[in-house]
């Protein structure tokens, strides 16, 4: 079954850190684009961050630039988001995605972890 999960979500106070995971089953990421998404209520899906294949080339959201940083450990299988200076307006819940490139159509999703950022 091909699929990614991602983990790491949880309540957080302002300016506290998360890091999430986006670990990937019967498929290897090594030729996907991992990108980052989250939706909060009432709001529509926006893109936060993406990663390129080769790990060579990120992106980011204007709202997250020089607080949340992407990486990807092959090895691991795994693309990680750490989140730093966590604001409650990044309350959502976050989707981790895989396609052939980051600006494109995804072919895999997961289902999703809350992070929730409140005192």
């Amino acid at each position: 079954q091909l699929q990614l999960v991602e983990s790491g979500g949880g309540l957080v106070q302002p300016g506290g850190s998360l890091r999430l995971s986006c670990a990937a089953s019967g498929f290897t990421l090594d030729y996907y684009a991992i990108g980052w998404f989250r939706q909060a209520p009432g709001k529509e899906r926006e893109g936060v961050s993406c990663i390129s294949s080769s790990g060579g080339s990120t992106n980011y959201a204007d709202s997250v630039k020089g607080r949340f940083t992407i990486s990807r450990d092959n090895a691991k299988n795994t693309v990680y988001l750490q989140m730093n200076s966590l604001k409650p307006e990044d309350t959502a819940v976050y989707y981790c995605a895989a396609g052939p490139k980051c600006r494109g159509m995804y072919d895999y999703w997961g289902q999703g972890t809350q992070v929730t950022v409140s005192s």
